[in-house]
């Protein structure tokens, strides 16, 4: 998600707290409020509680525990937002692998964001987390959340256009932010075990819970999946994510490269980086897809591989929880396909393999 921007609001946000534990509900209260934005509004111990307060009220944000007894906080999550959907963050504790698991189970019920668990204070993470709390708290609370049924089938695929040449693509570049695992999990799903070309993702996420998530996509995709090791090439057929802390990059020969430099648009990794190194090294024979996100990032870098003769691909506004950076590409003129995340593939494959026109 991007960082060090302020929301435009003027009232507070309100805010109600889920978790099974006094300890913890009154930790992150203190927290919260020790923003002057933001004014905890109320708390729940479980899941049941959590349903029936929102169903007469309604907070701008919840933040939601996973493991509580009785109805767990995916569950929770899957009702509210059927319901009266409020942007819900997860917050849970990153070293724990079930947890984990059920937060992402959490995000394809509609929650927006996962975030780690703050530790005691003294701990050496405290500032960093606390920070990372607040600041997702403040962003979430501008999302605008709609209602979420639960999945009972799949929309059919785009029908195919006539025969073309097959690129010579490189790569797949997929940038992903706000909302970004479970459409993840769409487009990965829909290639096929035989697919021709790397594919290179960087998803915005909080530290620490990176290969909690990609344990999660490993279940339902057929494609191998890892992170990204700096001189190892990329395969085809396989996935690779940028891990925490470091830019994503290629080179011509293949080969990753990973960077600790600054920040870009406010993140590491960066999007904009690993678009611009596959452009440096591969020119227009590759295909970039923005999916939805807060901010700008790789939005600029998109264009210039359209210039190039790249293909270029972004979620559709309909289906994006926030339509920020691939609706920045498409206000720059650097896209050529809009589609919804159950299109992607099937359109990225037959571009790939010659059966549609790119």
């Amino acid at each position: 998600m991007p960082g060090g921007r302020e929301t435009g609001r003027t009232e507070l946000i309100s805010v109600y707290i889920v978790d099974d534990s006094i300890v913890a509900r009154q930790h992150l209260r203190h927290i919260l409020e020790s923003d002057p934005s933001i004014k905890v509004i109320g708390e729940a111990s479980s899941g049941e509680e959590a349903v029936e307060f929102v169903s007469a009220s309604r907070p701008d944000v919840i933040t939601m525990d996973i493991r509580m007894a009785g109805m767990d906080g995916h569950e929770a999550t899957s009702r509210i937002m059927e319901t009266h959907p409020v942007p819900i963050v997860i917050v849970s504790a990153n070293y724990n692998r079930d947890q984990v698991e059920q937060s992402f189970r959490a995000m394809e019920a509609g929650a927006l964001a996962i975030v780690e668990k703050p530790p005691g204070f003294g701990h050496a993470d405290y500032e960093r987390s606390t920070f990372e709390l607040i600041k997702t708290v403040k962003l979430m609370s501008e999302v605008r959340v709609v209602r979420r049924w639960r999945r009972t089938r799949r929309l059919p695929l785009a029908p195919k256009e006539h025969m073309g040449e097959a690129r010579n693509i490189k790569a797949v570049l997929i940038g992903a932010s706000t909302g970004g695992p479970p459409v993840l999990q769409t487009v990965l799903s829909g290639f096929k075990a035989d697919f021709p070309a790397p594919i290179l993702v960087v998803q915005h996420i909080t530290k620490g819970f990176i290969e909690g998530m990609l344990e999660w996509l490993g279940a339902v995709i057929s494609l191998p999946i890892s992170l990204a090791k700096g001189g190892e090439r990329a395969l085809a057929g396989h996935v690779y994510f940028a891990p925490d802390d470091h830019h994503m990059g290629v080179d011509p020969s293949g080969r990753f490269f990973l960077s600790t430099d600054a920040p870009e648009n406010g993140i590491k990794p960066s999007v904009s980086f690993l678009f611009r190194s596959a452009l440096e090294s591969f020119g227009g024979e590759v295909v970039a897809v923005l999916l939805t996100g807060m901010g700008k990032d790789g939005a600029e870098e998109m264009k210039r591989i359209r210039d190039r003769g790249g293909v270029t691909v972004i979620q559709d506004k309909e289906s994006s929880v926030v339509y920020g950076m691939p609706g920045e590409a498409a206000r720059l003129g650097g896209v050529d396909y809009v589609l919804a995340p159950e299109r992607i593939p099937s359109k990225i494959e037959g571009i790939v393999r010659g059966r549609e026109k790119a």
